[in-house]
């Protein structure tokens, strides 16, 4: 008998599984079931970028491209960051096309970090970069943001995170599961404490153009900023193109050098119907993301109004597409509470502790649906809340 415990990395083994993947499983067993749980555009992707897409297929362009991605579509990319944030980047050698946003993330930390680094993150936050680091041997370094702070990170908790070992500062703003984002002035403070260091930035901007009142500002904008961060983004959520599997990366020359080469090893080239989809997006796609971000920003409002009216306090999201519930007044814990109102209601909602610790007290509901979608699952959560005060 093989004995696997000797076969199996002891360092994957000993990573927790996905906490959403966990509800997931439970959800997948049920019917009937009203879901707040998917961070996936509702939105089919628009025709002209399906079209080019098929386009494509149909002129037999089935073939591999450039391993950094076709030069079209590199070119598109630095002239779209020019235009939204007025970053200057090269296609050649500081542009690099992945599949997904989730390949972007993992090559830039795999580039910077080594065994024993530290890797300063925002919690709570996106499920992913912690389980990287750890199987690349480096230490993370939690910054629990807080209600009080609209969870927003500061310069002083930054100041007092960052020691000798500090590698690499994540951004996951605008912020999955909390909505929060930074704004320029709050970026300059970040800036000013490590712009005299060696700390690498890896900045996810996938919802950079899902803000809500406030523009989006890149870290990358800030005077010194540009030379020592990493953007990772991509074309899921704002042109709905989840499932299209596409991603890039923006950064100085030396650094994408080296993540080319972990592209290169790990991915021959992301697909290529999608990155003829991708060159259509962004050429002609402006218009489709004022549409979604504004029926995003209307359902918003109706789910934000919607739980304050049934007595759930939320912060106010001001960018994706997510509110973060405050539910410790209920005295239940995130998961006994998303549980019993999956099993009760048939309505379900992640756990704020799939996203770490610093979540317990909250959940998380993403209004990536229909208003009519939202208003049934209103519906059962006020059942719910009602049910628990008797």
């Amino acid at each position: 008998m093989i004995d696997y415990s000797k076969m199996l990395s002891k360092t994957v083994t000993e990573i927790k599984p996905s906490g959403i993947r966990k509800f997931f499983d439970i959800l997948s067993e049920m019917d009937d079931v009203i879901s707040l749980t998917v961070g996936q555009p509702d939105f089919i992707t628009p025709w002209h970028i399906r079209e080019s897409a098929i386009e494509s297929l149909e002129k037999g362009k089935t073939y591999y491209t450039s391993n950094a991605g076709m030069t079209e579509l590199r070119n598109e990319i630095c002239k779209y960051m020019k235009r939204k944030f007025n970053l200057d980047y090269c296609a050649k050698n500081e542009t690099l096309v992945t599949v997904g946003g989730s390949e972007a993330i993992d090559i830039a930390m795999r580039t910077i970090l080594e065994p024993g680094d530290e890797v300063i993150l925002p919690v709570p936050s996106f499920v992913c970069y912690e389980p990287i680091a750890k199987m690349l041997g480096a230490k993370v370094v939690h910054i629990d943001t807080k209600l009080e702070n609209k969870f927003k990170i500061t310069p002083e908790e930054l100041k007092n995170a960052i020691t000798p070992k500090t590698k690499m500062l994540i951004l996951p703003f605008p912020n999955n599961p909390t909505g929060a984002i930074l704004t320029r002035e709050e970026l300059e403070g970040i800036a000013d404490v490590i712009r005299d260091t060696n700390i690498c930035v890896l900045s996810d901007e996938i919802y950079a153009e899902l803000t809500y009142g406030k523009r989006h500002t890149s870290i990358a904008e800030i005077d010194g900023m540009r030379e020592r961060t990493i953007i990772a983004s991509g074309f899921s959520k704002a042109y709905a193109m989840t499932g299209w599997r596409l991603g890039y990366i923006c950064a100085p020359a030396t650094l994408f050098e080296q993540m080319l080469k972990m592209h290169q090893y790990a991915i021959m080239c992301a697909p290529t119907m999608s990155q003829f989809a991708a060159i259509e997006a962004l050429k002609n796609g402006d218009d489709d993301i004022d549409m979604m971000r504004a029926e995003y920003n209307r359902r918003r409002i109706f789910i934000l109004e919607g739980l304050r009216k049934i007595g759930i306090e939320c912060f106010e999201p001001e960018g994706a597409f997510y509110i973060y519930p405050n539910i410790a007044p209920f005295g239940l814990s995130s998961d006994e509470f998303c549980e019993r109102l999956l099993y009760e209601q048939r309505c379900a909602i992640v756990p704020g502790t799939a996203f770490g610790e610093s979540g317990e007290g909250f959940a998380r509901i993403s209004y990536a649906y229909s208003v009519k979608h939202l208003s049934e699952a209103l519906e059962k959560i006020e059942a719910f809340v009602k049910s628990l005060k008797k």
